[in-house]
This record gives C-alpha cells, sequence and structure tokens, in this order.
C-alpha cells in the first residue's frame, strides 16, 4: 500500500513542502508549496521571518489536505544549520532568531579564543570554524548583553523550533546541533567546559535525539486548522545537508559527496571523527549523521558567488538567467583567471563581479570583464577546489576515493558537473537533485518501520532517480591550472 509523507525542506532564500508517495519500492515526489524566505533587516540586526515560516509550514499541511489522498503518514523538518531560537520560562518565542550573516558575529571567533584556545574548541567538538556558527553568534548576543539571552531557559535549533511550534514538544536533534560547534564530537550532549568558557547555562539544551526519533502528533489545533488530522512529526536529519547525503546513492565506501547549492560541501562518511592535527589545519568539520555516522566534509563558498554576481547585475538593469549565464561561461576562454572561493571578501553580499576582478588584479592575473569570463573563472575555481578538497579527504581517510557523487540542485548546472569532473580526475555521479528532501522523506519511511536502514533508503533512491555520469578529459589542462591555483592561494 502506498504511504505519503511530507518533508519540509527549508533553504535560506525559499522553502517547499514536498510530497513524497512510497509504493511497491520506489518513491515519487510532487512540490505541494513553496515559498519564499527572505530575512527581516530591523534596527541593528538581520532576523528570519519565523511566524512567517511557521504559517508556510501550515499552508503546506493545507496543499497536502486538498489533494485528500488519505492518510498522511508523516511530516519531517529540515533546515540550513547554526540559527536558533530562544523560548523563556513560559516556553514563549523570545523575538526572531538572528540570521546566520547578521554581523553580530564580527570579531567573536578571537574574544573565544581568548577563553578556550582553538585547538581545545576543535578536539572538543571535531567542528571547523566558521564565524557564522552558533558558538560565536551566542558570544555575540553575551558579549553586546542581549536581553534575549539573558531571559531565555531553552534554545532550539531551527528545525527543532518549527518542530515545537507544529507539537508542543521541545528536543535536540543530533545532526543539526552538531552543526554549533557546542556539541561534544561523540555526539551525547553539549559541551560543559565550552558553554562554561562563554558563561552560557547546559540548562538551555533539551537532550539529543537522533534522526528518525518520534517528535509528536500536530497539536490538535493545527490538525484542526489545516484539515490533515492526527499526523505523527518525525526527527529526521534535521540538517539539510545530513539529509542530502543519506539520499547520496552510493554503494560501498570509496566515494566523496558532495551537496551543491548556495555553499558547496563535499565530504565522505565515516565511523568514526577524525580530529587530528591535519584536519584542524584544513579546517575539515565532523558534522553529525544518520545511522551513527560521522559527515568529514569541508564547507566551500559555492554558487552563492554566482547569485551574488547575477544580483549585482540585475541591480545594474541586467537581467540574465543562470542558464544565460553558463551557457556564456560555456563560451568563454578557459583558465583566464581563477580565485580561491573561500576568501573572506566573497563571503559578504555586495558587488560580487567587482570582488572577483579584485581577487585577480591582486594576484596578478588577466582581469575577468565579461559576464561569462566571470562565471566561467568562478565556475572552473570551484572545480579546483573540490579537487584541493577531494586530494585532502584521500589524506584524511587514508584511501583513495574513484568517484564523486554531487546532490543537489547545483547538478542542473551541468557545465560546473563537466569542469567539476575534469577536475578531479574522476567520475562525477550526478543526482538526485531533491536529495534533500529525498533523504528526509525516506528517513520518515525508516521511523514509520517502512524501510530498514541506510543501505535499503539508498538502494530506493537508486530505483526511483537516474543518476548521469561525467567522465573526466583534457588532463594536461586541468593539471596546470590546478598549479596556478595552488599559487594565487587556492
Amino acid at each position: 500500500m502506498a504511504k505519503n509523507y511530507l518533508a519540509f525542506d527549508l533553504g535560506a532564500s525559499s522553502g517547499r513542502a514536498i510530497l513524497g508517495t512510497l509504493n511497491d519500492g520506489k518513491l515519487s515526489l510532487r512540490e505541494l508549496h513553496r515559498f519564499e524566505n527572505v530575512p527581516v533587516k530591523i534596527g541593528a540586526h538581520l532576523y528570519w521571518d519565523t511566524p512567517g515560516i511557521f504559517n508556510e509550514l501550515k499552508n503546506g499541511l493545507r496543499a497536502y489536505a486538498r489533494l485528500d489522498a488519505g492518510p498522511l503518514s508523516g511530516v519531517g523538518i529540515d533546515t540550513w544549520g547554526v540559527d536558533f531560537g530562544l523560548l523563556d520560562h513560559n516556553d514563549e518565542l523570545i523575538g526572531n532568531p538572528i540570521h546566520y550573516r547578521d554581523d553580530q558575529t564580527d570579531g567573536m571567533m578571537e574574544k573565544v579564543f581568548e577563553r578556550i584556545s582553538r585547538r581545545e574548541i576543535y578536539r572538543t567538538t571535531g567542528i571547523a570554524f566558521m564565524r557564522i556558527n552558533t558558538l560565536y553568534q551566542l558570544a555575540g548576543m553575551k558579549e553586546r548583553g542581549s536581553v534575549s539571552l539573558a531571559n531565555a531557559s531553552t534554545l532550539l535549533f531551527m528545525p527543532d523550533l518549527l518542530a515545537w511550534m507544529l507539537t508542543g514538544k521541545k528536543g535536540t536533534e543530533y545532526t543539526i546541533a552538531s552543526t554549533s560547534q557546542l556539541l561534544d564530537v561523540e555526539g551525547l550532549a553539549v559541551s560543559a567546559p565550552i558553554l562554561k568558557a562563554l558563561g552560557i547555562p547546559e540548562s538551555l539544551f533539551s537532550p539529543i535525539v537522533q534522526p528518525g526519533t518520534l517528535r509528536g502528533p500536530l497539536l490538535q489545533s493545527i490538525a484542526e486548522e489545516t484539515l490533515v488530522g492526527d499526523v505523527p512529526v518525525y526527527a529526521v536529519a534535521g540538517h539539510d545537508t545530513a539529509s542530502a547525503v543519506v539520499a547520496v546513492p552510493a554503494e560501498g565506501s570509496r566515494h566523496a559527496y558532495l551537496s551543491s547549492g548556495t555553499w558547496s560541501l563535499m565530504g565522505i562518511e565515516n565511523d568514526a571523527p577524525v580530529v587530528s592535527d591535519d584536519s584542524l589545519e584544513w579546517n575539515f568539520t565532523n558534522e553529525g549523521g544518520a545511522f551513527g555516522k560521522y559527515r568529514i566534509l569541508r564547507n566551500i563558498m559555492g554558487l552563492w558567488i554566482i547569485q551574488e554576481c547575477r544580483r549585482e547585475w540585475s541591480r545594474q538593469g541586467e537581467k540574465v538567467s543562470f542558464d544565460a549565464l553558463t551557457q556564456q561561461a560555456a563560451e568563454a576562454l578557459p583558465f583566464k583567471a581563477l580565485i580561491n572561493p573561500d576568501d573572506d571578501r566573497f563571503f559578504a553580499p555586495g558587488d560580487m563581479p567587482g570582488k572577483v576582478r579584485e581577487y585577480c588584479r591582486e594576484t596578478g592575473q588577466s582581469v575577468p570583464e565579461t559576464r561569462g569570463e566571470i562565471v566561467r573563472c568562478v565556475l572552473e575555481s570551484l572545480a579546483l577546489r573540490y579537487r584541493w578538497c577531494m586530494e585532502r579527504l584521500e589524506r584524511l581517510s587514508g584511501q583513495s576515493l574513484d568517484r564523486l557523487h554531487i546532490v543537489g540542485g547545483g547538478i542542473q548546472n551541468r557545465l560546473l558537473c563537466q569542469l567539476s569532473a575534469s577536475a578531479i580526475g574522476r567520475p562525477v555521479i550526478a543526482g538526485p537533485i531533491e536529495a534533500t528532501a529525498i533523504g528526509n522523506i525516506l528517513m520518515q519511511a525508516a521511523a514509520d518501520g517502512e524501510l530498514s536502514g541506510l543501505a535499503e533508503i539508498r538502494e530506493t533512491v537508486r530505483r526511483s532517480f537516474a543518476p548521469e555520469t561525467y567522465h573526466p578529459n583534457d588532463k594536461p589542462a586541468w593539471d596546470a591550472a590546478y598549479e596556478r591555483f595552488l599559487e594565487i592561494g587556492g
């Protein structure tokens, strides 16, 4: 009998309600509802519109009820990492959660290192250093004497916060908590020494629950308001990348994965964390995964740079689609210039084409001028950064990796997929596009007893969605480009 599960997949710019129907061992998807997720600047800070997001979740439930497709077997929520909401002692939301790109974290890493060393933080948590991490957000709130933080009794990460709004049940899901740089690397609890150094009480945090845990049923008021009835809400792999990795259609272990979108997150799965001097130096992270796995990965800036270039060109009145930009890049001269996509200047929005040109000028390269040249520069640089990352993943894991699985919306850029295969010198297997929603849905199915574990989940993905394979070419040119890439700071 077919079973229906609803995934709420929330990204930094939009959210979707995706219906997954599992029938005779195959999964089909249908988008029921889509909405923008636009942050709001109020006063000094950038906030998420959390009440608006919650209202859109209810709209997604209403969209399912209108289908008249029978009982809904589950709901799961995944979101971006690190951000959180605060509840007071009456379990009332204290304001709106602050956006990770807010400037409250400026200078906070250095202030935290005065209290607890960088090495100790890494050895304790296994998490790479990014100024957006929850650790530095809390340090920023503490530094400015945040009244919200002072009055808080509970901290809930974004998928936990939204699940609480739906069910009234509080909990801290493992994979999303692991992004915070507050969780002990073993994943059992928040780190008391780190919280003590920050002056943050441990009591803010609910017990850790694993993906596949039942949160509880929808609140009766929501079940009646949306007309979906009594539906279980599951803690899936709440971090969107963790859900995407669940849906990587891989067999065996000699592969790397890349979740491609605004961010590129590239890594391997492992049964234990790697917190060596090398992994610290290269800033690799050990985030939590489903079924007891660790996601040893590197955050790479990703298609954010091109998204921001397009936004700048649009502001200048040059409206152009992503497909048109990719075509212009395909026609541009290869390897005219390269950048390090992870250079700090590319993190913040604002005149991204100018920043690309500035980097090239500073490193003594030919400066790309046309849109096609700039996009080609970014795409080739991303592909070379993937090679840098893959080489280090092999050294950290002690084994050779013979292929790269790319999932997520970025695989729609077929030029980037081909460039990536050529840069790393190994096949790229691209697909599925909707990996995050698929991982969310199939994790619900596993919690519901329909699937037995990770192997059966991935077999279901392979059975349901056909990938596309890209093979490397032009090795001498890419080897030479990689040497240049390293020379200019890649």
